[in-house]
């Protein structure tokens, strides 16, 4: 997609972090590492959502690629996961598959 300059739909850096989901200064780290890019005019900074939407689509996580997470292990979902059922009697360390069972 080849946009005009005119069509550009500017970002500021509260709103791209708010898209990433992540904090202002956690954007700026990015921006810094060269992995998103972002424009300076005078004191502003802004990003052009198109980009800031690409950098989202290369963060995308494929099936089966995780493996492990900075080193350590990353656990299935049916891995002993536990819940807390306050005064009903069960152990807060019951697996769902024990209660499912019941």
């Amino acid at each position: 997609m080849n946009a005009s300059p005119a069509s550009f739909v500017w970002m500021n850096t509260k709103e791209a972090a708010g898209r990433l989901g992540v904090t202002t200064r956690t954007l700026y780290r990015f921006i810094d590492d060269g992995r998103l890019p972002a424009y300076r005019f005078g004191r502003v900074i802004r990003l052009k959502e198109h980009e800031v939407d690409v950098f989202i689509e290369s963060c995308r996580i494929a099936p089966g690629t995780l493996g492990e997470l900075d080193g350590v292990p990353v656990e299935s979902p049916a891995d002993e996961e536990t819940i807390q059922l306050g005064d009903t009697g069960v152990s807060n360390h019951t697996s769902v598959t024990d209660l499912t069972a019941r």
